[in-house]
């Protein structure tokens, strides 16, 4: 299962932190996701994070503003926000990859509800 949280709503130039917390399985064997749906557009991937942190990948949209982060002690895996914008407004979800590190395109397997932020300009 997996708990997303910290959304809300935030004027442009301000920041989020959004948590992603799992339970269930072995938290440290699992790639980490986020994706953001907006309305009317497609789901869209944010970035992700490999099993130990070591390694990330972020899409070009959000490069240099978002960084992802994570705790395995915790189960949490972090997608601090930094310098938002109107269209970063979204539904972000966390999701986890059975792979270990990041395999850019992969269709992740486990999923949560997804989080509401919204940015105001």
């Amino acid at each position: 299962q997996l708990v997303e949280s910290g959304g809300g709503l935030v004027q442009a130039g301000g920041s989020l932190r959004l948590s992603c917390v799992a339970s269930g399985r072995t938290f440290s064997n699992y790639a980490m996701g986020w994706f953001r749906l907006a309305p009317g557009k497609e789901r869209e991937f944010v970035g992700a994070i490999d099993s130990n942190g070591d390694d990330t990948l972020y899409a070009e949209s959000v490069k240099g503003r978002f960084t992802i982060s994570r705790d395995n002690a915790k189960n949490t895996v972090y997608l601090q926000m930094n310098r938002l914008k109107p269209e970063d407004t979204a539904v972000y979800f966390c999701a986890a990859s059975e792979y270990t590190v990041i395999v850019p395109g992969v269709e992740y397997d486990y999923w949560g509800q997804g989080t509401q932020v919204t940015v105001s300009s």
